[in-house]
């Protein structure tokens, strides 16, 4: 039991003092603008567009007819005014579901294999790049969800509901992290989601390329590994939970300036 107290006593003390060296000494925005320039996930944009014009899939078929909701082929702004209501599938859809419905329609390659998929690998990996591509159509482009649909308000409160909700073995929420001003991981701001200028910052700023793994994510990887570090059930890619989150997030942040794709630590 003393250890125990111990450690805990010794972790918060180095925590601290770690903190304190943190704010007085580093210059976070300074090291995070410096990530800005030259974000690699400029590649990824670049492998995403010519994905997008290239015929692949059972169907041999481009991408190009794909309406991500300003009618077929329209890719500047469209990211900015997802997640949406979609008549054609009846469903309220973000972006990679959105693009999983097209890729299946035009091009055949069936949703479950991306839904089956591993992050970064196959389809789902080409699926990151074409996210990629297309948000980056949406750079500087205020965030403009309609919220007055019922079916995206519906979302919207669910989402709401599961951010704040706790769960698994840390009993952690999503509000735990991205709730209150001023935190963070290391050198990660932690937005907080609740204000219009939190969520706009949060969602805006993913997809993103991950200095720390050289890896580009999806929002949909970003909220799988928030379920994952919460020790709770991973949601299934593209479920229901994944797009409520989303229609919180940029719902909330409406009016805010999108920033895709970042970059991250």
């Amino acid at each position: 039991m003393r250890r125990t107290f111990v450690a805990t006593a010794v972790g918060a003390a180095v925590a601290i003092g770690v903190s304190s060296v943190a704010a007085s000494d580093l210059n976070f925005d300074e090291y995070r603008q410096m990530l800005r320039d030259g974000n690699p996930a400029e590649l990824f944009e670049m492998e995403g567009e010519e994905l997008w014009v290239t015929a692949r899939g059972p169907k041999n078929a481009t991408l190009e007819d794909c309406d991500l909701g300003l009618g077929p082929g329209v890719v500047e702004g469209a990211a900015a005014q997802m997640p949406r209501y979609f008549e054609d599938t009846g469903r309220v859809q973000d972006l990679e579901s959105r693009l999983m419905t097209c890729m299946e329609t035009l091009q055949g390659i069936a949703s479950q294999e991306i839904i089956d998929g591993r992050f970064r690998q196959g389809e789902r990996g080409k699926l990151a790049s074409i996210v990629a591509y297309v948000t980056g159509q949406s750079y500087g482009v205020p965030i403009n969800i309609d919220l007055a649909h019922p079916k995206v308000k519906e979302m919207y409160d669910l989402g709401e509901k599961a951010f704040f909700y706790r769960t698994g073995a840390m009993d952690f929420s999503c509000a735990s992290c991205h709730s209150q001003d001023g935190l963070r991981i290391r050198a990660t701001g932690l937005p907080n989601i609740t204000t219009p200028e939190g969520a706009a910052e949060g969602w805006g700023s993913w997809p993103a390329y991950r200095v720390s793994n050289s890896q580009f994510w999806t929002m949909q990887h970003r909220l799988w590994d928030c379920f994952r570090q919460q020790r709770t059930a991973e949601p299934l890619f593209g479920s229901d939970v994944t797009i409520a989150l989303s229609v919180y997030m940029a719902g909330k942040g409406n009016g805010g300036e999108a920033v895709w794709p970042g970059v991250k630590r």
